[in-house]
């Protein structure tokens, strides 16, 4: 049976796709239009098609970090403490491939203006879907407070992805990031 090859918009989203792993496996030496080619199972020249520099294929994996990141929201309504363990945990499990080439991606971006550009608006984004969820759990000043919270739970993921967070068990994964964000959000709480 042949590969069914994806065509337009599920096209863009293979090479972002094949991209995003590259990056997380090979590092951005290894990201070259012909690997993610091979890597996404398209006809050579297919990526330089659609995404023609280097510079554009960096954003469009951002990009598509972004949708799958804010696809993946749990549903309105969700307790803001059960969301952000949520989130955290499922990341860190489902999408690694994700968080290694987003810390990647974010050093890379300190030497290039248009990938920070790129990553500072995805994380403005999120921090503001995060300030939704603190809202909900009555943190003053929630817009204030998701930075310091989105910096943690980054740091939770990052240990987890590239440190020794990564010889924890699932459980205890997920147990150390509730501890830690209940401690927060506690905090944020009461600081008035």
């Amino acid at each position: 049976m042949t590969k069914q090859v994806p065509r337009g918009a599920d096209r863009r989203d293979a090479i972002a796709d094949a991209a995003i792993h590259l990056v997380a496996t090979r590092g951005l030496r290894g990201l070259t239009h012909r690997a993610v080619d091979a890597e996404a199972g398209l006809p050579p020249g297919s990526t330089s098609y659609y995404l023609r520099t280097r510079d554009a294929l960096l954003t469009a994996c951002v990009s598509r970090m972004l949708t799958r990141d804010i696809g993946g929201m749990p549903a309105a309504g969700t307790d803001p403490l059960e969301l952000i363990v949520t989130m955290t945990v499922g990341l860190a499990e489902h999408r690694p491939d994700d968080l290694v080439a987003r810390y990647e991606l974010s050093l890379e971006a300190s030497r290039q203006p248009q990938l920070r550009a790129a990553i500072d608006e995805g994380g403005r984004q999120l921090r503001a879907m995060l300030a939704q969820a603190l809202t909900g759990y009555s943190v003053p000043d929630p817009d204030a407070a998701a930075w310091p919270v989105a910096a943690m739970l980054d740091g939770l993921m990052y240990d987890r992805v590239a440190g020794t967070g990564a010889t924890l068990s699932p459980e205890a994964f997920e147990a150390a990031v509730r501890r830690s964000v209940t401690a927060l959000l506690s905090g944020l709480k009461d600081a008035r």
